[in-house]
């Protein structure tokens, strides 16, 4: 698929805000679901790039920075494969190949996000010399220069991608073998599987568990929608927090925790 002149520059606009939100963390253009949702509006592709971004958005739920271990780069990993299911034409059938291109886009995209930050240590200690100076311009100035540069790293390979153009694209994916493509498939769902599964010990408590439980059990009703879940789950979610306003007051004359929920699974 061609991309005419406004769509070209749509997707590179796309691509610097999901750069920069990256760092700001406000919009959450960065997170996949976003990320290839807007590139396929962009570009008219919606309903494949919103298949793709929910399954990159499972992968990454078990992506985090933590300390010094810098995450895999969503951002990178959505706008790029994103724009390649696109380019290659092939719509839902495309999907598994972005997938298995974006994992690997996603670890390269290390690199890119270490050198935006030896570069912002950099501007950091010019800010610290214009805030001694009392130049508030100084160092306005130079913390936008440094959120540029977050949504440069983004639209730069995301325009190298673009201008490669749709033949090539199509060509390395069609000439992708079949063992490759599945092996890199199942790879992905095995990441996915990892990352909630990481998710789900980072949030698991005795207080969690039956929620997570229900959940499970009425996921597997074909007759109850999304929306049906999603209702439950607020239903349920406001149930929880009106027990815990009480403060676990009717249990009996035990032990008040603060949490209904924990205090009924305490005294059984």
């Amino acid at each position: 698929m061609n991309l005419n002149v406004i769509q070209v520059i749509l997707v590179v606009l796309v691509s610097f805000l999901a750069g920069m939100e990256g760092i700001l963390d406000e919009f959450h253009f960065h997170q996949p679901v976003v990320a290839c949702t807007l590139i396929g509006l962009v570009t008219g592709q919606l309903v494949p790039c919103i298949i793709l971004g929910g399954s990159l958005q499972m992968i990454a739920l078990g992506w985090a920075n933590i300390g010094a271990a810098v995450a895999p780069d969503a951002a990178l990993a959505s706008i790029a494969s994103a724009i390649i299911l696109v380019l290659g034409g092939q719509g839902r059938a495309g999907v598994t190949s972005a997938i298995a291109i974006a994992v690997p886009l996603a670890v390269a995209g290390l690199l890119l996000t270490i050198i935006a930050r030896t570069l912002a240590t950099g501007i950091v200690h010019i800010m610290d010399r214009a805030a001694e100076e009392g130049s508030f311009s100084k160092i306005d100035f130079w913390q936008w220069v440094a959120i540029c540069m977050q949504g440069l790293r983004i639209a730069i390979p995301a325009a190298l991608i673009l201008a490669v153009g749709a033949t090539p694209v199509k060509a390395m994916l069609n000439a992708m073998p079949s063992w490759l493509t599945d092996g890199l498939s199942i790879g992905g769902g095995m990441v996915v599987a990892v990352g909630y599964a990481m998710v789900i010990n980072m949030m698991a408590s005795r207080e969690v568990w039956p929620f997570f439980a229900l959940g499970f059990v009425l996921a597997a009703v074909s007759e109850i929608t999304l929306i049906g879940l999603g209702a439950i789950g607020v239903a349920m979610a406001l149930i929880y927090l009106n027990l815990s306003k009480m403060g676990g007051s009717g249990n009996g004359g035990g032990s008040n925790t603060g949490d209904p929920v924990g205090d009924i699974i305490d005294k059984y």
